[in-house]
C-alpha cells in the first residue's frame, strides 16, 4: 500500500540578504514574490509539503541558490535545499566533560559503510572501551562525496552520503541511549571553495584570508547579522540534534574583537541553551594560540568556553617517546619539556617558540583553569592526517613504545582524547582524501597538496594523491586488526588505563597535585598523582627508578626491590605507593 503524499502547510520562509534589490522565493517550481525590511531580512508565507525544494532567485538572475540556513541539502551543495520536519531529540539527561574520555572519529572512514547507521553499531565497542563521548568529524554539507568536512558551505545542512539530517538524529540518539554524549565538530573560520554562495546574499566574508579561504567577517559592516548566523548554526546543532556539544575549529582563524568576542558571545549561548535544555552543554575551542583566557571564566575576564585542545601536551609526548623533532617539534622532546606541559600545561607560555620565530602563549593559573579544560592526546586526525602519508605512530613506533603514550595522556590530569583505533594500534592510515567534482578545483588540490610537502623535503611520487579514489579506501578502519595478539593486547592495556581513570588518586582537578621526576635524560621518567606513580621507559634496555610501591598496571612485568623499580624497556608500570 503507498503511503499518502506529505500534506501541505503554511510554511515561514526569511532569509538575510541585503546585497540584491530583489528577492523571490522558488518552491518546488513556484516562484513567490518575498517582501524586506530595513535590515535587510526577505520574507513571505506559502504552503508545502515535508521535503519541499526550495530556494531563492536573486535580482533577474534565474539561478535557484541554496537557503543559506538550509536544513537540507538531498541533490547536493548547488540544489535547492529542502525542507525538514520540526522533531525534538529524544529526552536525555546529558554528562559533564570533565571525568570523560573522548574518542574523535570521522564518519566516512570510521566502518567500510562510512554512515551514520554503520557507526552506530560501533558504539556498543566504545562503551565497552570506557568512552564518554564520540566527538564526529564535520558532518555539514560540503560538495563532493567523500572528505575530512572541513570545507562544508551548508553549515546547517548535514553531509547526505553519512545519512542526511535523519542518519544524524539516529546517530545522536543511540549515542545517547548508551550513555554516550556527542560531540561536533564545526567550522565558522571559513567557507568551502565550491558552493558557497553567501557573498551573494550578504557581507559574509571580508577581503582578507587565512590558511584556508577568505575570513568570516565578524566585525565589519553587516557583521552583526554574520555573528547571529554562527551564532544560530550552533545552537541549530545542540538544540535541534541534541548534540552535547560543539568543537570548533581553528578558532585562531576568527578575527574579532577581543573586547567582546564572538567565542564570549557563544560561550553565554551555551550557558542559556544548557538551562533551557537541562543538560550540560560544552564547547571546545581548537586554538594555537596557547591562551588561557579562552577557557577563563567570564567574570574572570575570559571568554568562558569549557576546555579547549592542547597541542603542546601532543607535541611533548609524541617527541620524547619517538625522537621526532622535525618542524614545530623543534622546541620539544627533552624530559623538560614533558615535566612543564604534564605540571603547567602549555610549553610556550609567554616562552621563544623557534618555529613561529616570536615569544608564543602565555602561562596557566593552575588556580584558575583546572586540567580538565585542557584535552589531551598522543593523535588526531591532523597529526596523523597531515603528515605526508598519513601514517599513525604505529607505523614506526614499537607497540611499548605506543603503550607509554597511551600511558602518558591516560594518566595525566587532562581531559583524554583518542583518535578512531589508536587503541589498537590501528596500521590503516588517515590521510588527507577529497572529491572535488570541479577539475580545476581538483587539479589544485592536488598540486598544492605535493608542493606542501616538496618543501619538506617527500618527493612528489611518496604524497597521496587526495583526489584518488584509493588514498580514502585506505583510510577506513580494518576492524579485524584487533583480533591480532599484537594489536588486542595493545586494546587490553588502553581499556585498563582507561578504567584507572576511576581511581580516586586521579580524581583531583588541579595542576598543583601532579608532581614528576626524571633524571634529565631519556630514561625512565615517572608521574605521581595521589598514592599513584606512573614509570615509563622509553630507552630499549631495563632501567631503575628509585620509587617502590605495589603494581597495579604494567606494559611487562616490572621488578620491584624495596624503594626501587625496575622497568623494563620500552614499557611502563604504575604504582600504588604507600605515602
Amino acid at each position: 500500500m503507498s503511503m499518502p503524499p506529505p500534506s501541505l502547510a503554511d510554511h515561514r520562509f526569511e532569509v538575510w540578504a541585503p546585497r540584491p534589490d530583489r528577492v523571490r522565493l522558488w518552491l518546488d517550481g513556484a516562484v513567490h514574490p518575498m517582501r524586506a525590511d530595513p535590515g535587510g531580512w526577505w520574507r513571505t508565507t506559502a504552503p508545502a509539503r515535508e521535503g519541499a525544494r526550495y530556494g531563492y532567485l536573486l535580482d533577474d538572475d534565474g539561478t535557484v541558490l541554496p537557503d543559506p540556513r538550509s536544513p537540507r541539502q538531498p541533490d547536493g551543495v548547488h540544489a535547492p535545499s529542502a525542507l525538514i520536519p520540526e522533531v525534538a531529540p529524544p529526552r536525555w539527561e546529558g554528562r559533564e566533560l570533565r571525568g570523560a574520555v573522548v574518542y574523535e572519529l570521522h564518519i566516512g572512514t570510521f566502518t567500510s559503510e562510512g554512515t551514520f547507521d554503520a557507526a552506530v553499531e560501533r558504539l556498543p565497542y566504545l562503551v565497552e572501551l570506557g568512552v564518554g563521548f564520540v566527538q564526529v568529524m564535520p558532518v555539514n554539507a560540503f560538495n563532493g562525496t567523500h572528505g575530512w568536512g572541513y570545507d562544508g558551505v551548508g553549515w546547517f545542512a548535514v553531509h547526505e552520503p553519512y545519512g542526511g539530517p535523519a542518519g544524524l538524529e539516529r546517530f545522536v540518539a543511540a549515542a545517547h541511549q548508551v550513555g554516550l554524549g556527542v560531540l561536533l565538530d564545526v567550522v565558522h573560520n571559513h567557507l568551502g571553495p565550491s558552493g558557497n554562495y553567501l557573498g551573494r546574499f550578504g557581507p559574509y566574508e571580508t577581503d582578507g584570508a587565512n590558511t584556508w579561504g577568505r575570513t568570516i567577517n565578524l566585525d565589519g559592516a553587516g557583521s552583526a547579522e554574520v555573528r547571529r548566523f554562527i551564532l544560530d548554526d550552533m545552537a541549530w546543532w545542540l538544540r535541534r540534534y541534541g548534540v552535547d556539544g560543539l568543537r570548533l575549529d581553528a578558532v585562531h582563524a576568527l578575527v574579532d574583537d577581543p573586547d567582546r568576542h564572538l567565542l564570549a558571545d557563544a560561550a553565554a549561548l551555551a550557558t542559556e541553551l544548557s538551562a533551557e535544555l537541562g543538560r550540560p552543554l560544552a564547547l571546545i575551542a581548537e586554538s594555537d594560540l596557547n591562551d588561557p583566557r579562552l577557557v577563563t571564566a567570564a567574570d574572570r575576564g575570559g571568554y568562558g568556553l569549557a576546555a579547549q585542545w592542547n597541542d603542546d601536551v601532543h607535541h611533548a609526548i609524541h617527541t620524547y617517546v619517538s625522537g621526532e623533532r622535525q618542524g614545530y617539534y623543534a622546541d620539544f622532546g627533552s624530559p623538560e619539556c614533558l615535566a612543564t606541559v604534564l605540571t603547567e600545561g602549555f610549553f610556550h607560555a609567554g616562552t621563544f617558540s623557534s618555529f613561529r620565530g616570536r615569544v608564543h602563549g602565555e602561562r596557566i593559573d593552575p588556580a584558575v583553569v583546572a586540567p580538565s579544560q585542557l584535552l589531551a592526546y598522543t593523535c588526531t586526525h591532523d597529526q596523523v592526517g597531515n603528515r605526508a602519508r598519513g601514517d599513525r605512530p604505529s607505523e614506526y613506533l614499537s607497540p611499548g613504545r605506543l603503550a607509554i603514550k597511551a600511558a602518558l595522556v591516560l594518566f595525566s590530569a587532562f581531559t583524554p582524547m583518542l583518535f578512531m583505533g589508536e587503541e589498537w594500534g590501528a596500521r590503516t592510515p588517515f590521510r588527507f582524501f577529497t572529491s572535488h567534482p570541479e577539475p580545476e578545483l581538483a587539479r589544485a588540490t592536488v598540486e598544492g597538496r605535493t608542493a606542501e610537502f616538496a618543501a619538506h623535503g617527500w618527493p612528489p611520487g611518496e604524497v597521496p594523491d587526495p583526489q584518488d579514489p584509493a588514498t580514502f579506501a585506505a583510510s577506513h578502519l580494518d576492524w579485524t586488526e584487533r583480533e591480532h595478539p599484537e594489536h588486542a593486547r595493545l586494546l587490553r592495556s588502553y581499556r585498563a588505563l582507561i578504567a584507572l581513570r576511576d581511581d580516586p588518586a586521579l580524581a583531583v582537578d588541579d595542576l598543583r597535585a601532579v608532581t614528576v621526576d626524571h633524571p634529565g635524560e631519556a630514561t625512565w621518567f615517572a608521574v605521581h598523582r595521589g598514592d599513584l606513580t606512573l614509570i615509563v621507559n622509553v630507552s630499549d634496555p631495563p632501567v631503575t627508578a628509585p620509587f617502590g610501591g605495589t603494581p597495579v598496571l604494567e606494559w611487562a612485568a616490572p621488578s620491584v626491590q624495596g624503594g626501587a623499580t625496575t622497568v623494563p624497556g620500552e614499557s611502563f608500570v604504575v604504582l600504588r605507593r604507600a605515602l
